[in-house]
């Protein structure tokens, strides 16, 4: 086992590793010492693994994430993007127009994770060494209150977190609970059996 490797996992519930790491700001910039928790500032916080640069899925991946930057904002949720390339490769990659295989300047981090510490905290090193599709929703506190971890080939869904994003701010603000494919304007319940008879009553 090495040092950074845990023997269990980080769960829902966890608090999200605090490490600092270098990464390639979403300016352009350097920082070898990205903190997160300074970054978030109270905020939520979405952190998306990806297995490596100038890859395949990957890049549909970040740039969709950078697409829905302003609707993650509007909902008070920053991106934080990691891989365990080098925040030079992070940075060709952005200075690499997407016609030709890059992902251009997005508008986030993108986090250095080459000693694996954060993937080894989470639990989520595959085989060959990089990062499952692992996504990490976190509140203001910086605990992980929604994750899903994909296998290498299958790309994810901004749609579904932006989704998981609104059922934890809704249930933040009313207390109320969210059922099954949930979305903003939809009928929620609270954790009651009344109320959740009521609901299915209906459907």
């Amino acid at each position: 086992m090495t040092e950074n490797t845990v023997s269990c996992p980080l769960m829902v519930g966890s608090k999200f590793p605090t490490n600092t790491m270098a990464a390639v700001e979403g300016n352009g910039t350097i920082n070898e010492n990205f903190d997160i928790k300074s970054f978030a500032k109270g905020e939520k916080v979405v952190v998306f693994f990806y297995p490596l640069d100038f890859t395949f899925v990957c890049p549909t991946e970040i740039v969709a994430f950078d697409k829905a930057a302003e609707e993650f904002a509007k909902r008070g949720c920053k991106l934080v993007a990691v891989s365990v390339d080098s925040v030079f490769s992070h940075n060709a990659w952005r200075n690499t127009p997407l016609n030709e295989g890059g992902i251009g300047q997005v508008h986030f981090p993108m986090v250095s994770d080459m000693q694996r510490t954060w993937a080894n905290q989470l639990g989520i090193v595959a085989e060959g060494g990089v990062a499952y599709r692992a996504s990490y929703l976190l509140d203001a506190e910086g605990t992980i209150r929604h994750m899903v971890v994909n296998d290498l080939p299958l790309g994810r869904s901004t749609h579904e977190m932006l989704r998981m994003v609104d059922a934890l701010n809704f249930h933040e603000k009313h207390g109320e609970v969210c059922p099954m494919n949930w979305k903003e304007g939809d009928e929620a319940i609270s954790a009651t059996s009344e109320s959740t008879a009521a609901y299915l009553a209906k459907q």
